[in-house]
C-alpha cells in the first residue's frame, strides 16, 4: 500500500535520511525500531509531508499513486494521519466534539467517540464534556488525541510514540489500540523504541543513521536492535534542531 524508495532528505546541507526503502502492506501493523537520533520521527513527517520534510530524492507511492510532492492535506484525504508526538489543543472545543469531527473521515458504523475513549483508556463521562485545552495534561491530550486517530478509520495511521511513553497508559492499552485499527482494515506504522511495543507488528524495520537496515519477523528485528544498535556511534543530531538552529 505504502511504498518508499531510496528516500534521501537533506536539511540545510545535512543529510538526515539517504538510500531509506520501506514497504508497508495494507491492514498492517509495522513497527520502526531505532534508537534516539536515527531519523525515525523524520521519517514519520516524510511521510506526511509536514512542511520542511520535502524529499530530495526518491519516490513516495500510496496505492501505486505518486504522491512524493503533494502537500500534507491531499496526503491527508486519501487517508494518512499522524499521531502521538506533541497532540494539539482546540480552545473552546470540548473533546467529545473532537472526536466527532474526526469520526466524520470514517463514515457509519465506526466506532462512537464513548468508544474510542475506552480504547485510550479514558472514562467517557468524565472527559466527554472537558475542553481540549490546558487544562488537560500532556498524557490525557496524549491519549485524546490517539483517540481522534482512531474515530478517523485512516488508511494509514503513523503513531510516533513519544519518547516518554504514553503517560499512564498500559502496554496493554497500547496493544488493543494498535490491534483496533488493524482489524478496521487500517495499516499502522509504529514509530517506536520500546521492543515490547514493536513486537507486535507482523514486520518491523530498524532504521540506524537514516536508512532500514533490517526488515523482517518482529522479534528478529527487535534482537537485531537490542545487539546492534543501541549503542549506535551514527546517531543524527534531531531533524527539528537542524532546521531551528541551521
Amino acid at each position: 500500500m505504502l511504498n518508499l524508495t531510496n528516500i534521501e532528505l537533506t536539511i540545510n546541507g545535512k543529510k538526515i535520511l539517504h538510500d531509506l526503502n520501506l514497504e508497508v502492506r495494507k491492514g498492517e501493523i509495522h513497527s520502526i525500531l531505532g534508537a534516539n537520533g536515527t531519523g525515525k520521527s523524520t521519517l514519520s513527517s516524510v511521510i506526511m509531508g509536514l512542511n520542511g520534510y520535502q524529499v530530495k530524492g526518491g519516490q513516495i507511492l500510496l496505492d501505486g499513486e505518486d504522491i512524493t510532492n503533494l502537500p500534507i492535506h491531499e496526503r491527508a484525504k486519501r487517508g494518512i494521519t499522524l499521531g502521538w508526538q506533541e497532540p494539539a489543543r482546540f480552545e473552546g472545543l470540548t473533546v467529545g466534539e473532537y472526536l466527532k469531527i474526526s469520526k466524520k473521515f470514517s463514515g457509519d458504523g465506526f466506532l462512537s467517540p464513548r468508544e474510542c475513549l475506552l480504547k485510550v483508556g479514558l472514562a467517557p463521562e468524565l472527559y466527554i464534556s472537558r475542553a481540549v485545552d490546558g487544562t488537560l495534561s500532556g498524557g490525557e491530550r496524549k491519549r485524546i488525541e490517539l483517540a481522534s486517530v482512531l474515530a478517523m478509520k485512516p488508511k494509514l495511521a503513523i503513531l510516533d510514540e513519544p519518547d516518554s511513553g504514553i503517560d499512564s497508559l498500559s502496554i496493554d492499552h497500547i496493544v488493543d489500540v494498535i490491534k483496533t485499527f488493524s482489524r478496521t482494515g487500517s495499516a499502522v506504522l509504529l514509530i517506536t523504541h520500546h521492543e515490547e511495543v514493536a513486537t507486535i507488528a507482523d514486520r518491523a524495520s530498524s532504521l540506524c543513521d537514516g536508512t532500514v537496515v533490517k526488515t523482517g519477523e518482529p522479534a528478529a528485528v527487535a534482537k537485531f536492535f537490542r545487539n546492534h544498535c543501541e549503542e549506535c556511534p551514527h546517531v543524527n543530531q534531531p531533524a527539528e534542531e537542524v532546521i531551528h538552529n541551521g
